[in-house]
């Protein structure tokens, strides 16, 4: 299927999705979790993505910045849910319960490691997933060549710890439900320049990737 296609699928998808959403084009709503982590820094990321999509794309957009709880029922009113922060995060026994529905009932998560989350999400998604265990993702995989090709998957947005970016899945139903991306930090390029002062370059290589991670959410 070859990546125009891909494209209308995805519209045909946001299309018939919940009505908070066709009413207003796509959205992609920030997960508020308890455990001290920054879950709110760069409000800006997310709008300036969906903007760059709409600009790219035939996908309709509503670039707004939104948040929801984990342990709400909005939950299910977004096909893209996106974790960030620095630190910790926590979910009660109630929030793994609902965040495991979203995901088993069709919604898509991305986490981006904006530096110190990396144990945490681990541990937390063993308890929605005791069984399961996040898996780096090949080089060839279709979220990294979706829109944009990215040959050697994740770009290098921030540097942290002087580590190559990984890219990591959780799969659920043979589905990649979790996204996840390690010593990466795309989402700092999606920030506004004055947020990380990244290069021009570097920010539309970001926004790019996000796009891909966007387009791949709702075309699976």
């Amino acid at each position: 299927m070859n990546k125009q296609i891909k494209i209308i699928i995805a519209i045909l998808i946001v299309a018939i999705t919940t009505t908070a959403q066709t009413n207003i084009g796509i959205q992609i709503a920030r997960l508020k979790y308890s455990g001290g982590g920054d879950w709110y820094n760069d409000p800006s990321a997310e709008v300036n993505l969906l903007k760059f999509v709409e600009e790219n794309t035939t996908i309709k957009v509503n670039p707004e910045y939104v948040f929801v709880d984990v342990s709400s029922n909005d939950v299910f009113s977004y096909p893209i849910l996106f974790i960030t922060g620095h630190g910790n995060i926590v979910f009660s026994k109630e929030e793994v319960v609902r965040l495991r529905e979203y995901i088993e009932k069709g919604g898509f998560l991305y986490i981006d490691d904006d530096y110190g989350l990396d144990r945490a999400v681990r541990r937390e998604f063993k308890k929605l997933y005791p069984s399961k265990s996040f898996n780096e993702l090949p080089f060839d995989h279709e979220i990294y060549h979706i829109i944009y090709d990215f040959e050697y998957g994740p770009p290098k947005t921030h540097e942290h710890n002087n580590k190559p970016p990984q890219g990591f899945g959780l799969f659920v139903n043979k589905k990649l439900s979790v996204f996840y991306t390690y010593e990466s930090n795309p989402s700092d390029g999606w920030a506004d320049k004055e947020a990380h002062n990244n290069s021009q370059n570097i920010r539309e290589e970001a926004l790019k990737f996000g796009a891909n991670i966007i387009v791949f959410a709702l075309t699976q």
